[in-house]
């Protein structure tokens, strides 16, 4: 049941980031619709999901975090971080989330399958901010939901530990772009460019018409699956085929 109050009469926008990012809200507050509002709660980050004890603790923290943002009556929660949410199968984390917590919830590495998923896509081009092994870690995550990972090239940032990703917001734009370009390799069907805070809105339209192909971002992704889950089916322009299209 939608629970609207005066800026939100359309829908209302849990979204849960780890503690550096300050990209993922920026681009959301540019994109969503009219009538939607964004209310947004940190999380510790976490980067050990593999293990039983890594992926309990995550999910520890996030029951805390949806309880907080579903007091607020939020239509959905997203929890926004690529690498923190690279379990497989994808759709399990916020499955068990939805079910706890009974709010419905997305999460970044889920809405990045289904939004491939979506577009029809199998073939990838890949661009990430990260070092070689959250890379490796991609690519086998991509790979074990049936994707092609034909290409992806990261910038090593975090080599130095988790401290040293409050620096991915901080790359500008242009490189970006070109980091985009030097991932992409002809014959791909999409390029990906992955984590909640590599900023990268502005470039997804250009990049598609210079391609040719869809451009998906962490970002877009996420949205789009928050929006989609909480019946909001409007196209959203500037963000690329995937929020216009589908």
């Amino acid at each position: 049941m939608r629970h609207a109050s005066a800026y939100s009469g359309r829908g209302k926008l849990g979204l849960i980031v780890p503690p550096t990012n300050t990209v993922n809200e920026a681009e959301r507050q540019r994109l969503v619709p009219e009538g939607v509002t964004v209310h947004t709660h940190r999380m510790a980050l976490h980067t050990d999901t593999a293990s039983p004890a890594g992926r309990a603790a995550l999910e520890t923290d996030l029951d805390a975090a949806v309880a907080m943002l579903a007091a607020a009556r939020v239509d959905t929660v997203a929890y926004a971080c690529t690498a923190g949410s690279m379990v497989t199968p994808a759709a399990s984390l916020p499955d068990a989330l939805t079910a706890r917590a009974g709010v419905a919830t997305v999460t970044t590495a889920a809405a990045i399958i289904a939004a491939l998923t979506a577009l029809g896509v199998t073939r990838l081009s890949v661009a990430t901010p990260y070092a070689d092994a959250l890379n490796a870690h991609e690519t086998h995550f991509l790979e074990d939901h049936g994707f092609t990972v034909v290409n992806l090239v990261g910038l090593g940032i975090g080599a130095g530990g988790a401290h040293d990703y409050v620096r991915i917001a901080e790359t500008p734009l242009e490189a970006v772009a070109a980091h985009a370009r030097a991932a992409f390799v002809p014959g791909s069907e999409a390029l990906l460019i992955t984590c909640t805070d590599f900023p990268a809105l502005p470039l997804v339209e250009p990049l598609e018409a210079e391609l040719g192909i869809p451009v998906v971002t962490s970002n877009t992704a996420t949205l789009w699956a928050a929006l989609r889950r909480a019946g909001i089916a409007d196209p959203v322009p500037g963000a690329g085929r995937l929020l216009t299209e589908h």
